[in-house]
């Protein structure tokens, strides 16, 4: 299996760089603050969205460099991406995440909290002076996304009645709008034609409901260590993916375990058994092979370079996590 980090050789420079903008970003006004930023910006990531970003803005600007407004997008991006996370990890109560302890566990709830709102209100400033009012408004409409998917989830715990439709949408929500959004943002700024900025989205889109659907399926079939966090975590807390909605159909007897929150002694165990004796998995892997093609269909409105030829790849890597 390729390292996702070597799919992103047309940008390697422009990631390095952006590592070390993103804490000048943040600044150094509060210790804490700064602090917080250190830790998540040196935690290192797999920085795939500012990298999608980056390889789309090469991909579209083949006669001359990227502009610092391409740069700024992609960290914009991650500070999107970075201040959700913070928020995400105090809602879920998370101590670890992809084995670095999260910004709570170290500094409590409040400074966490404040730390994303912090990334939000500063990506927000950043935004703003990029001088695009069609940016501002996609990017904008990603922060208010991520919220909607974020209470969608919530309000939808132990809920075994929820559609797979449902679930894509909340899908969208939480990771592909960022994606999809960036995406197009970036089209926009290489100031291509407005069908291929509609091609760029639907990339975008495509891709992040599958990168979404194959991390829900990796939480039934990966290891506490590889992940992270423990097998299951999701099922546990309520949050019904595409494996738990498929084997649903299948396997009746599950619906009364989950709508009893796993209350009884081995129910989660017992839930988790079902689903691996399910085609709850595979269907699973057959829609992210669905969404990862789709992707894949849009990239063809541009035109062949290493960084298109990338973005292929970084498609194609998604599923290959799963095997």
């Amino acid at each position: 299996m390729t390292p996702a980090t070597s799919l992103f050789t047309p940008v390697e420079a422009d990631l390095r760089l952006l590592a070390d903008n993103l804490k000048q970003l943040v600044g150094n006004r509060h210790p804490i603050l700064f602090a917080a930023a250190e830790h998540l910006f040196g935690a290192g990531g797999k920085r795939i969205r500012p990298a999608i970003v980056l390889l789309i803005s090469r991909a579209t600007m083949l006669e001359q460099d990227i502009t610092p407004r391409h740069r700024r997008l992609a960290e914009i991006t991650e500070m999107i991406h970075t201040a959700s996370l913070v928020h995400d990890d105090v809602v879920d109560e998370s101590d670890v995440r992809r084995g670095v302890p999260t910004v709570h566990s170290l500094f409590g709830n409040r400074i966490a909290i404040l730390a994303g709102d912090f990334l939000f209100a500063q990506s927000s400033w950043y935004l703003a002076n990029l001088d695009n009012l069609e940016v501002v408004k996609l990017l904008s409409e990603v922060i208010m996304d991520l919220a909607t998917g974020e209470i969608q989830q919530g309000l939808n715990r132990f809920d075994a009645g929820i559609s797979i439709e449902t679930y894509i949408e909340k899908s969208y929500y939480k990771t592909a709008s960022l994606i999809a959004n960036s995406s197009k943002a970036a089209g926009l700024l290489s100031e291509v034609s407005r069908e291929t900025v509609e091609h760029l989205y639907s990339y975008g889109r495509h891709f992040g409901i599958a990168f979404q659907i194959v991390d829900d399926i990796l939480d039934f079939t990966s290891t506490t260590d590889t992940l992270g966090k423990p097998v299951g975590s999701d099922l546990k807390s309520g949050n019904l993916t595409a494996p738990v909605l498929f084997a649903l159909a299948q396997k009746p007897s599950l619906e009364v375990l989950i709508e009893r929150e796993f209350a009884q002694e081995g129910d989660l165990e017992q839930a988790l058994e079902l689903i691996q004796d399910s085609e709850g998995i595979q269907q699973a892997r057959e829609l992210a092979a669905h969404h990862a093609k789709l992707a894949i269909e849009h990239l063809t409105v541009l035109p062949p370079s290493e960084s298109h030829q990338a973005l292929i790849n970084i498609a194609e890597y998604t599923l290959s996590r799963l095997y």
